[in-house]
């Protein structure tokens, strides 16, 4: 291979691999990830200020509170409601 088809093929490679990172980004925008009731599996409060900013809220509707050491836990005996919505499907 001659450098002037390796560095083409550098340059389409980067092009691809740049475009592809730029859509992964822009697919995530605007969407709100799921917090589903009794369960912080995955979740990070910093990304959900509405849920973790009231720690009476996240505690009445989702069943999370607030420890000493300022992490997150649910609460024993937190029980899921019938229906969760679409976010407990996933």
């Amino acid at each position: 291979m001659s450098a002037k088809t390796a560095s083409v093929a550098l340059a389409v490679t980067t092009a691809f691999g740049a475009a592809s990172a730029a859509a992964g980004s822009d697919r995530d925008r605007g969407r709100e990830s799921c917090v589903v009731p009794c369960s912080l599996d995955g979740v990070n409060p910093v990304y959900h200020p509405r849920i973790f900013g009231n720690p009476a809220f996240a505690k009445t509707y989702y069943g999370f509170v607030q420890g000493r050491d300022h992490t997150w836990h649910v609460i024993p005996n937190c029980i899921k409601p019938a229906f969760i919505g679409p976010c407990g499907s996933q």
